[in-house]
């Protein structure tokens, strides 16, 4: 089974990404091998987030075989001109809890009527692969924000975020619901691909495949 070592510290995120996979891959943290750089997420985008975390520990891992991957997701709200987007972790200042983050969404959108409410949540991932080919790919998902916390389940925004297909929050969800209507399920979709598409070629070309 390939191992892919996530560039995070977040472990919501790992368990997450492991469900949405289904046990085809040994998902682990950068931690758990012992790694913890000081990575600066400075990109304009999503996606060069994420390929700033992967590229922060892919010359210590791909020459051993593993692959390296990481996502940068956000909450982007229309009437906040796409605040918090890019900044969503950190969007009431660094070092603060998710609970932080959601009162200050929650009062900057407090005279916003339900008309003008909406927001998109964005999961962009980047992969490097042993033989350094670098992917990137995204997943969104449309909804609006809530005007209070709803449900008990989740982590981030999820209280807040009300999926337009469901009518309900992420956090109104089970979480095998979450898993399959997500951004970060659209984005992890995509990249199993290229995931498979490498697993059958390596295993092609090492004999391993009839």
């Amino acid at each position: 089974m390939k191992t892919i070592v996530l560039a995070t510290g977040n472990p919501d995120k790992a368990t997450e990404i492991r469900d949405i996979f289904g046990g085809a891959y040994d998902v682990v943290t950068m931690k758990s091998l012992g790694l913890d750089p000081d990575i600066v997420e400075d990109g304009d985008t999503y996606e060069a987030n994420a390929l700033i975390k992967v590229r922060a520990i892919a010359d210590a891992l791909c020459p051993k075989g593993y692959i390296v991957m990481a996502d940068d997701s956000g909450l982007s709200v229309d009437a906040l001109d796409g605040a918090p987007g890019i900044y969503s972790a950190r969007y009431a200042g660094e070092d603060v809890t998710y609970h932080d983050n959601n009162l200050k969404l929650l009062d900057a959108m407090k005279d916003v009527p339900d008309d003008r409410r909406t927001a998109t949540f964005v999961c962009a991932v980047a992969i490097i692969f042993p033989d350094g080919r670098e992917w990137t790919g995204r997943g969104e998902v449309a909804g609006t924000i809530a005007r209070d916390f709803r449900g008990a389940g989740g982590f981030g925004y999820d209280p807040l975020f009300i999926v337009d297909e469901t009518g309900k929050t992420y956090a109104e969800m089970t979480e095998e619901e979450k898993n399959h209507i997500s951004h970060r399920f659209r984005a992890m979709t995509a990249a199993k691909k290229q995931l498979d598409t490498y697993a059958r070629y390596t295993a092609f070309h090492s004999g391993q495949e009839d």
